[in-house]
């Protein structure tokens, strides 16, 4: 398994990590992703580390906790092989002051996400998304404190639009902060918006991209094909999708040409279309989920070889996504190192 550093620091990070939304039963939402019992989980944490995969990403939302509470038992005994990647922001009980990222309540959810994963310390502490009714000042104050406080070694975001990226990397630039080390971020074949004003972001501020949703829901595993019925039990079908509809005939199109490059590599079109990610600039990790082992098996193939740049213009291509201005205007004027 190959390692790529986390931004501006000397930590390094698997390019493949394993996402446990699938752990607990906590919640009816999550349960449509998968419900994996501490025995499942344990499991499931064995084939990662014998793949070289140590890191794992959770949240304290996921399944109301359960999710860090499994992954917890899951890793007991041996804490010092593992990396630790949770998140918090969303709300998780009917308390006003429980949700945000208010310094009382992210103090307050690191404490807890650290009992429930039975640890003292969170490698990379996450905020799920942007608190506008909060300063910048005041999460990136309490961050800090738990990065002095050793309960948190590195920071990072997700959902972030590009102004509240910058915003907060100039704020800790100017009080001496803990910095956002990565953006965990929804990007795949058909969804490329990451790519119009935030990666050129990362690129010129070195903030690495951790990407989540690289199938977008099992639409590019190979399942879903051109005039036949959504798979039975896929989270489209149970209607756990997020983020707009997808054009059929454009995701079919894609999906042939993922099939035709499967066919010239050997690997299956999941495995395709993961490694086309991991030959996009600041991705540093691709985080995989799993129902089951035979599908973590299937994606931790996704490493260890690499496309052929014949192989990724044919799918740049095809999955091209028209922009939005200003993008489109911008790109006409096309002096980003990045083009897109």
């Amino acid at each position: 398994m190959d390692y790529r550093l986390l931004g501006k620091s000397g930590f390094s990070v698997p390019v493949l990590s394993f996402g446990t939304a699938t752990f607990g039963s906590g919640h009816e939402f999550f349960k449509k992703w998968g419900s994996a019992d501490v025995e499942q989980a344990r499991r499931l944490v064995d084939i990662c580390l014998n793949a070289g995969v140590n890191l794992f990403d959770t949240a304290d939302v996921y399944s109301n906790g359960q999710s860090e509470e499994v992954l917890g038992q899951a890793i007991s005994g041996r804490r010092d092989k593992v990396l630790i990647s949770t998140k918090a922001t969303f709300r998780m009980s009917d308390n006003p002051n429980d949700v945000g990222s208010s310094r009382h309540h992210l103090i307050k959810a690191c404490e807890n996400s650290l009992r429930r994963l039975g640890t003292d310390y969170i490698d990379i502490y996450t905020m799920h998304g942007f608190d506008a009714r909060t300063s910048v000042e005041e999460t990136l104050r309490a961050l800090d404190t738990l990065v002095q406080s050793g309960k948190v070694r590195y920071i990072a975001c997700s959902n972030f639009s590009g102004w509240h990226l910058m915003k907060s990397l100039a704020i800790s630039e100017k009080y001496g902060w803990a910095r956002y080390m990565a953006h965990q971020a929804h990007y795949s074949l058909v969804r490329r918006e990451y790519e119009w004003e935030l990666m050129p972001l990362a690129l010129d501020q070195n903030v690495s991209t951790l990407v989540w949703g690289p199938l977008t829901q099992g639409r590019l595993s190979g399942k879903f094909r051109r005039s036949q019925p959504i798979p039975e039990g896929s989270r489209i079908a149970q209607g756990a999708g997020e983020g707009p509809d997808i054009p059929d005939e454009w995701l079919y199109d894609v999906v042939d040409v993922l099939d035709a490059i499967s066919h010239e590599t050997n690997k299956t079109v999941a495995q395709v279309a993961l490694n086309w990610l991991l030959q996009r600039p600041t991705v540093a990790s691709v985080i995989i989920g799993a129902r089951n082992e035979e599908q973590l098996v299937e994606n931790l193939g996704a490493a260890g070889w690499s496309l052929t740049e014949e192989q990724i213009a044919r799918l740049d291509a095809v999955s091209k996504t028209d922009m939005i201005y200003p993008y489109w205007h911008q790109h006409g004027f096309n002096r980003n190192p990045f083009p897109t």
